[in-house]
């Protein structure tokens, strides 16, 4: 397995902060414990986005949980991907898809799931979840049973 620190561009340098949806900024290093299974947690409680009607912005906690396989996606280069969000015009459901996409096309975990906790706007709050397990595995399963469980 090579040094997969070296394959990092976005630690210990100046942060350039995307002005729109930037997925381009994820970045990935090697799982050094795929083994076996185990909870990574990330969460981001000041993520903003734009409502792509009206322009207002929306504010949320988004909590992503995942079990690796082969790679991970690293922190900053996650929180410069979460701020990219900032000026983009996406509905709540629409950003936690996308965050799902992009991190499952980044990593091909084993498990993942994101969850989009916004403040409420015009009296209604909004808790989109979405999740995903990897095709023809036990996580696929997991995935069906976390989502039909979810209240």
């Amino acid at each position: 397995m090579e040094n997969s620190e070296q394959q990092l561009s976005l630690l210990g340098r100046k942060t350039e902060y995307k002005q729109d949806y930037a997925p381009e900024v994820l970045e990935a290093f090697d799982n050094r414990h795929p083994e076996h299974d185990y909870w990574v947690r990330f969460n981001c409680p000041e993520f903003t986005s734009l409502c792509p009607i009206t322009g207002q912005p929306d504010f949320a906690e988004i909590r992503i949980s995942y079990i690796p396989d082969i790679k991970m996606v690293e922190s900053k280069s996650l929180k410069l991907y979460l701020f990219s969000f900032r000026n983009h015009g996406a509905f709540h459901e629409d950003c936690i898809n996308m965050i799902l996409k992009d991190l499952v096309r980044l990593m091909d975990p084993r498990y993942l799931e994101v969850t989009g906790l916004f403040t409420a706007r015009g009296g209604i709050s909004i808790y989109p979840y979405a999740n995903y397990g990897r095709p023809g595995t036990k996580y696929e399963q997991m995935a069906e049973q976390r989502l039909m469980s979810r209240e």
